[in-house]
């Protein structure tokens, strides 16, 4: 298999000797606004192209320029499937992508900030594994404005002639002898055995994913693709596993610990799988910073699924020990904590969809829908006058100027805006604070010894605040990916804060100190929340999972 590293004797300053006349064409191609956002660098065995684009990856502005340039991005195709190089370049370009197509949607809808655009340098499209299929997608991804795409292949291939056929295509075509800085091929690696969970954690995850899209497996091994397999949910086969992979691909193919990657396998296989691979892969995880609680799937039975996720909450009070879920419907269904079994559903007329819970410590619930209305469910317990009153005056408000994220502790009603601004509602008056650069996405309050506030915006900050005091000026956390949920509670083990961010990462932060945990389910993430006795709750399209930090 062909490497994509290029011979020690490059020094990454100047590009391999022949190939400097490709390496100013291409400069100028990246500097040319109007050049086309495809160029196909092209030419014999050993002309030196991949380790052009090695050089290209590396090279940056002169010394003492600080102009900005945006990111280049390596993604070798050697052996790759279209799927396992979607999950890599969503990745590298912080995105979640669960297919080919959905990588090109993300791209497209996602925000084009300067910092955010990419030059994607895809190599050895000739030695991939599905090179049709790739050609399809460098065609669509051309058609991106975020992106542009250097691919490199040998001149008789037949996915890059029918790429060089497209009406805008530039390129630099190399014409030369083998040199001393020319890849070097590779023997094949041996492909894992694909339903045995320790040798695929243990594997390289691009090389699994392509075995698993393709059908590649050993001969004869029982339970793979060319062997014999038991009929049902393991006919995907290998007793679930591939079903898993297949739905947390993104996060796997990730470089990461074994037992990392055991725990996000084991997240995502559904109630139908083997029933040993469950605690094959719970021991494999042992060394993992998380253990999961319970999981539950699209397709599953024992308890069934409860749809998609799209908001949370974890109710205390009346309600405590009970989760709330909210799918893209409206319907907010009462699940148990401990196993996610059914306990009924919110009793609520809020039509279209709703996109923040807010259970109260009395028991009533408080929604805020898709057009930044207030809606009020109550609960078992009458409620006090006064926070009657203080409800009523927020709704009232929030009719006049739309809110777009909502959190209640025993008090106080606080909610976001559109603007960056957080609004604490109380007793005791309105509390404001311009905490985000455009809009507040979520916000949690924790009623604990000393109250404070948490939002999230857009602008990729997480911050806090206590009502009536200055907004603490360091933010929580600060990253190039907008918040897309975030919940806080008081917990045994303090406030814990939990975020989850728009490239599909989960983490889990203590205010009063202590170490942060990360996780990545794989899907795009729709939710977050964290109960009363500490554990994360994490929701998306298609699952719903609990986490306890390890101690």
């Amino acid at each position: 298999m062909p490497s994509a590293t290029p011979s020690p004797a490059w020094d990454g300053r100047r590009p391999t000797t022949g190939t400097e006349p490709g390496a100013t064409a291409l400069l100028g191609w990246l500097t040319d606004p109007d050049a086309p956002r495809l160029c196909l660098v092209t030419g014999a065995p050993g002309s030196g192209k991949t380790a052009l684009l090695g050089w290209l990856a590396a090279h940056g502005p002169r010394s003492g320029r600080t102009r900005r340039r945006p990111a280049r991005v390596l993604v070798p195709l050697a052996g790759q499937s279209a799927l396992g190089t979607a999950w890599a370049v969503a990745d590298r370009l912080g995105v979640v992508a669960g297919t080919p197509g959905d990588l090109v949607g993300a791209l497209a809808t996602s925000e084009a900030r300067p910092t955010g655009r990419a030059v994607l340098l895809l190599t050895d499209l000739h030695a991939a594994a599905e090179p049709d299929a790739l050609a399809r997608l460098v065609t669509e991804l051309a058609e991106v404005g975020r992106v542009r795409l250097v691919v490199e292949a040998r001149d008789d291939t037949p996915a890059l002639a029918a790429l060089r056929a497209g009406p805008r295509v530039a390129v630099v075509d190399l014409d030369g002898g083998p040199g001393p800085l020319d890849p070097v091929e590779e023997p094949a690696r041996p492909l894992p055995d694909l339903s045995d969970p320790a040798a695929v954690c243990a594997a390289d995850p691009l090389l699994v994913t392509t075995a698993y899209v393709t059908g590649s497996a050993p001969a004869g091994v029982p339970g793979t693709l060319d062997g014999p397999e038991p009929s049902g949910e393991t006919a995907d086969g290998h007793g679930g596993l591939r079903t898993a992979w297949m739905r947390a691909g993104q996060s796997l193919c990730r470089a990461q610990p074994p037992a990392d990657r055991a725990l996000v396998l084991l997240a995502a296989l559904g109630d139908g799988a083997d029933p040993r691979l469950r605690p094959t892969l719970a021991e494999l995880a042992a060394g993992a910073p998380w253990r999961l609680r319970w999981a539950r799937h699209r397709g599953d039975l024992t308890p069934p699924w409860p749809g998609p996720v799209t908001v949370l909450g974890a109710a205390g009070g009346p309600l405590e020990g009970t989760l709330l879920v909210g799918d893209r419907t409206g319907t907010v269904r009462l699940l148990r904590e401990a196993d996610a079994g059914s306990a009924g559903r919110l009793a609520h007329a809020v039509p279209g969809r709703i996109t923040a819970l807010a259970p109260a410590p009395d028991g009533t619930v408080l929604i805020l829908d898709d057009r930044g209305r207030l809606h009020t469910v109550r609960g078992t317990t009458s409620r006090p006058p006064y926070l009657e009153r203080l409800t009523e005056a927020v709704s009232a408000t929030l009719a006049r100027h739309p809110g777009t994220a909502l959190a209640a502790i025993g008090g106080s009603v606080v909610v976001g805006d559109r603007l960056g601004s957080v609004h604490a509602f109380g007793l005791t008056g309105l509390h404001q604070a311009a905490s985000h650069s455009g809009r507040v996405t979520a916000v949690a309050a924790v009623d604990s010894a000393t109250p404070f506030v948490c939002s999230g915006g857009a602008d990729g900050t997480v911050r806090l605040w206590t009502p009536g005091r200055d907004p603490v000026p360091e933010p929580l956390a600060d990253r190039r990916s907008p918040v897309v949920s975030l919940h806080a509670a008081e917990t045994p083990h303090g406030p814990l804060v939990a975020v989850a961010w728009g490239d599909g990462l989960v983490e889990l932060y203590r205010p009063e100190g202590g170490p942060k945990l990360s996780f990545r389910p794989g899907p795009p993430v729709r939710a977050v929340a964290v109960t009363g006795s500490g554990s994360l709750l994490v929701g998306t399209d298609e699952s719903l999972l609990c986490l306890a930090a390890k101690k």
